[in-house]
């Protein structure tokens, strides 16, 4: 059986891995459009920062493929599918046939309407080659722009904070954070960012780049004009999706897929970034590696296994802090019932939103609570018993079964 994986990402080579463990006689082929092996994307701000080489981020070199059998094909993209000859189209104009197809393409940075984002000093940060970019020119200049609060933003603003930089963050929401915080606890993270000498302006609209050729900085749309040497959009992802939509498969946000990770065409998967999932692209790194070891078991064996979602959980430590947004924590509604303790002094924040007797989301911030919260939502525990005690560091939610 020949199973072709489109990306060399964290999704493609999980696959690839899984595929060889449930059939070593498969053959088992990863094509990258970039020239370096799996590499650790969380890491790349470290990078930036000087922390660590451009080695560290490696994750999977080339020699862990070929002691597993599969095969890897870098620097090359894809150009065309044909689902009725079950091949693909390189950009060599080389065919490559497949009995089974994953696509696992991921995402490109989006960068909103802007006037002068062409100009010398405006980067992206998706790539280890926009890493590399970002590193040098951030060694010429002083002062840096980031535009975007989430979690990319942050981690970059702090990478450039740490290389010794002025770092101004710009978000457009009125907090930052939006996708895994509220008001509440973004106010006690900007405090501590703050603190560690980021500049944070909310609330703000990027209208154009400052300057000739080169950055001075950036124009908002209220009128405000922030000072900078260069400027960094950190505004969300594009799932790819190109080579799916000309192949006629179904796409909205990302590649359509059903329970078995399957596309709207038989003998094709997709998983990761580029996938859509009852709606929903998750865009993080817990769900790719979740798709791809079931798109890989439904690869090696037809209806073997079904993707029922994953609990959206995400951790970030930036400046100090860590955050962890689990299940539905930003959701509204009378059904819900919300339970807070905030401390900005010490820089903890603890929110719990409980339904039906059960807690289905929570916000962390400093709290080392997340795993056992986890479980709870995870195993939907009846916790109406305890209401005024869930907040109480000396109660053991581990003893709620």
């Amino acid at each position: 059986m020949r199973h072709v994986i489109v990306g060399n990402g964290v999704a493609g080579v999980t696959a690839a891995q899984a595929i060889r463990q449930a059939d070593p006689s498969a053959e088992v082929s990863v094509i990258g459009e970039e020239p370096y092996p799996y590499y650790r994307r969380p890491l790349l701000w470290k990078f930036i920062a000087g922390q660590i080489g451009q080695d560290a981020i490696v994750f999977r070199p080339a020699k862990w493929y070929e002691e597993r059998g599969i095969r890897l094909r870098l620097g090359i993209g894809v150009t065309a599918l044909e689902p009725e000859d079950h091949s693909i189209t390189l950009a060599d104009n080389s065919k490559v046939v497949y009995d089974r197809l994953l696509l696992a393409t991921g995402a490109r940075s989006q960068v909103p309407d802007c006037e002068g984002v062409e100009k010398e000093g405006v980067f992206t940060l998706r790539s280890l080659d926009d890493a590399l970019a970002v590193r040098a020119y951030a060694g010429k200049v002083s002062k840096a722009i980031v535009v975007g609060g989430g979690l990319l933003g942050l981690e970059t603003a702090r990478a450039l904070r740490t290389a010794g930089l002025e770092v101004t963050v710009v978000e457009f929401l009125t907090h930052l954070l939006p996708r895994q915080l509220d008001v509440e606890g973004a106010n006690v993270l900007q405090s501590l960012l703050e603190a560690q000498g980021l500049r944070i302006v909310t609330s703000a609209e990027a209208e154009s780049i400052l300057g000739d050729s080169c950055v001075r900085g950036i124009q908002m749309r209220d009128g405000r004009a922030i000072d900078g040497d260069m400027v960094v959009f950190s505004t969300g992802i594009r799932p790819e999706i190109n080579l799916a939509k000309a192949a006629g498969l179904r796409v909205d946000l990302g590649v359509v897929v059903n329970h078995r990770l399957q596309t709207s065409v038989e003998g094709v998967f997709a998983a990761g970034d580029a996938a859509e999932f009852e709606g929903q692209v998750y865009g993080i790194i817990p769900p790719a590696i979740d798709q791809a070891r079931i798109a890989a078991a439904n690869m090696v064996a037809p209806d073997s296994a079904v993707y029922a979602g994953t609990l959206p959980s995400t951790t970030l430590e930036v400046a100090g802090a860590e955050v962890t947004t689990l299940g539905k924590a930003l959701v509204d509604g009378e059904e819900y019932t919300k339970l807070r303790k905030v401390d900005i002094k010490a820089g903890e924040y603890r929110k719990l939103v409980l339904r039906d007797k059960r807690i289905v989301g929570a916000i962390l911030l400093n709290d080392s609570r997340s795993r056992p919260i986890k479980r709870l939502i995870e195993q939907k525990i009846d916790v109406s018993n305890h209401i005024d005690q869930l907040l109480d560091d000396r109660f053991d939610l581990n003893a709620l079964q």
